[in-house]
């Protein structure tokens, strides 16, 4: 591994330094290896390769549908968000070790066969992998796996219902650069972009995701969207809330819902009816108001011009405690289908309350993950450096810039699952980009000998990743077989 070597250079500020080059095989994303073994305990990889459909001719296939998926998740999670990052990390040691599906060394050793992949993929072979996952049968198969990781995760399909269940719905803006196909302009966002919608719940997991033009309204297709993920909820669990912002009570979408049988907790946007409603209750209580703030609420009686019947409308009033000169208290509508004998209004704030939670989520998987959505309809002139007898058909960029988001999501999800064995393990709230940096980002070093790889890490790092596999260990165990290399059963 040694044989050659040589100094690049000796800084100035201290000339004691030297800069060696040798061939060893080094890498700073030794936290692949984590991902990887979450995946092979959940089954996901093979689970979804399965459902997957691959157009490409197995007699010119290098690279497996299962490694390509690798590719694409592992990247994600390891923050590597540009396709071309992938040719950076072609002959990246762990990579290569947690994306192959081959045994023992032969993942770092040259290829036996021309069939044999060496090394990560191409960025082309990439691109052509998000292509045909775009096409609409594999992007529904990718939404599916969003809901599957949380069923393998929670174990949900061998456990009683739950008690009760709390879905988030949500849109939120996605920026671009350029004029990618469906961005445009949003003056509420201010900036060129996309406007997803988003389907979390209140165990940490993303359970749906669909790509919309950037100037969507907020509740444009919400109630289609919604439906899956609402009547997967209720298979599993007694009772299920759905808690959504102002953007999205019309008549349609609120009828909707309440037609799938579940309760809903809204903001309600203001109106001049709403305000003359809460106008006789706009009176601070007698007394001199506390140092820390409070909160009243009142109970009211609202139908909305579309709207078929009346419905729980609770008038939220908000004293704080930087606004003791205001003339008026700040206030805010709650909607409910809830009966006031089943909750109460406080009882409804502190549920609604609650979407901080998943806002947060939101946020951290934006920042955490980078989300970059830029596929081009530039069709393919060029294959392995000759040219196309024939034009390839541009690309649907929509649909690809919509699996590559599902992808992200997937990888969020996985990022949730580690970092939560991580708190357990550890005591030490993380979020998905801390822990990440914490566990995951770790310089490594991999030597190979007598067929077995070892993995060398520093010791500061050793004792949290030895906690953190024992964790891994306890929550998912390999089922069917005492060997750990045994893949788990289909669930």
């Amino acid at each position: 591994m040694c044989e050659s070597q040589g100094t690049l250079f000796q800084p100035e500020f201290n000339r004691s330094v030297r800069v060696e080059a040798r061939r060893e095989r080094l890498s700073a994303d030794g936290g692949a290896l984590l991902l990887r073994e979450l995946l092979h305990r959940l089954g996901l990889d093979i689970w979804l390769s399965e459902r997957l459909d691959d157009p490409r001719d197995p007699v010119r296939t290098t690279h497996s549908t299962e490694e390509l998926l690798r590719t694409l998740v592992l990247l994600q999670g390891q923050g590597w968000t540009d396709q071309a990052d992938v040719d950076l990390l072609r002959d990246d040691p762990v990579f290569r070790l947690a994306v192959s599906s081959r045994r023992q060394d032969r993942p770092l050793r040259e290829a036996r066969r021309p069939t044999e992949p060496e090394g990560l993929c191409s960025q082309p072979t990439l691109s052509r992998c998000l292509r045909w996952l775009s096409t609409e049968a594999n992007r529904r198969e990718l939404g599916r796996t969003l809901r599957e990781i949380a069923d393998r995760r929670h174990g949900l399909r061998f456990r009683p219902p739950l008690r009760e269940v709390t879905l988030d719905l949500d849109s939120l803006p996605v920026e671009v650069h350029g004029h990618q196909p469906g961005t445009a302009y949003s003056g509420h966002y201010r900036c060129r972009c996309y406007h997803p919608l988003v389907l979390h719940w209140n165990r940490g997991d993303f359970l749906a995701a669909r790509l919309r033009p950037g100037n969507a309204h907020t509740a444009d297709g919400a109630l289609d969207f919604a439906r899956p993920g609402i009547r997967w909820a209720r298979q599993r669990a007694r009772s299920v809330w759905l808690r959504i912002d102002a953007g999205f009570p019309s008549a349609d979408f609120l009828a909707g819902i309440e037609a799938e049988g579940v309760r809903y907790v809204a903001r309600l946007r203001s109106n001049s009816v709403l305000e003359a409603r809460a106008e006789p209750h706009l009176k601070r209580p007698p007394g001199r108001p506390p140092k820390k703030g409070r909160t009243w609420l009142q109970e009211l009686r609202y139908q909305a011009g579309s709207w078929e019947r009346e419905r729980r409308v609770v008038l939220v009033f908000l004293e704080r405690r930087d606004a003791q000169g205001e003339l008026f208290p700040d206030h805010f509508f709650l909607l409910t289908n809830a009966p006031i004998e089943d909750v109460s209004a406080t009882e409804l704030l502190e549920r609604y309350r609650g979407r901080g939670r998943a806002e947060k989520d939101f946020g951290d998987w934006k920042s955490g993950l980078e989300v970059r959505l830029s596929s081009s309809p530039r069709p393919k002139t060029h294959y392995r450096g000759r040219r196309l007898p024939d034009p390839e058909p541009a690309r649907d960029s929509f649909a690809v810039n919509e699996a590559w988001l599902l992808v992200s999501l997937i990888a969020a999800n996985l990022l949730e699952i580690g970092r939560t064995q991580c708190e357990r393990a550890s005591g030490r709230r993380l979020g998905r980009e801390r822990f990440r940096r914490w566990l995951l980002k770790v310089a490594v070093r991999v030597t190979l000998g007598s067929r077995q790889i070892k993995v060398i890490l520093g010791a500061r790092r050793a004792r949290a990743w030895a906690a953190l596999w024992k964790q891994i260990r306890q929550a998912f165990p390999i089922r069917g077989s005492p060997e750990p290399r045994t893949r788990p059963l289909p669930a």
